[in-house]
């Protein structure tokens, strides 16, 4: 089986929120490394609009962007079936080899199999700027990049094409490739 380093992300949630999850890189270029996720072991599932978008089981393939506001993940049940694509607004990550650091914004952005577009987590997002956890500077960035991921996502523009190339049957394909 082909060797695929692993990385430990420190995901920070203001005010005082860590969180390390650690993922297996499966592809790696200069704008781009897609990473996926164990099968999640979720108290309860995670749902939008009802729907479950992550169960225990699920596993995300996740896209890193070095110097962009957000990242993406593309959610599956644990049956492997297609739940949706996640944009979650957080501060472009500090890649330090198998470390990463990152700060999440709270807003996020959700793209349904039906293509429709919505922001998630406003309501998060204005408490966490009226608590002052973030700089009024920092939360004018994620409100911009949240609406220019739904405008261009509305423009047929996003998510980028790797998304739709790095299902997460190429994935596991990837990972069980000699």
């Amino acid at each position: 089986m082909a060797e695929h380093p692993h990385v430990a992300i420190h995901y920070r949630r203001p005010p005082d929120r860590l969180r390390v999850y650690v993922q297996q890189v499966v592809h790696e270029q200069d704008d781009v490394i897609v990473t996926v996720s164990e099968p999640l072991k979720l108290e309860q599932p995670v749902q939008v609009n009802g729907e479950i978008a992550l169960e225990t089981g699920s596993r995300a393939v996740w896209f890193t962007f070095p110097d962009m506001w957000h990242d993406i993940g593309r959610f599956h049940r644990a049956d492997g079936s297609f739940t949706g694509v996640y944009a979650n607004i957080l501060t472009p990550p500090v890649i330090d080899g198998p470390i990463w650091y990152t700060t999440d914004l709270w807003l996020d952005v959700w793209v349904s199999p039906s293509d429709v577009s919505e922001l998630l987590d406003e309501d998060e997002f204005l408490e966490g700027v009226a608590q002052k956890h973030i700089d009024q500077e920092t939360a004018d960035r994620a409100r911009w990049e949240a609406e220019q991921i739904i405008e261009r996502h509305r423009q047929g523009l996003w998510p980028p094409p790797i998304v739709a190339e790095w299902t997460l049957e190429r994935v596991l394909q990837e990972l069980s490739a000699p």
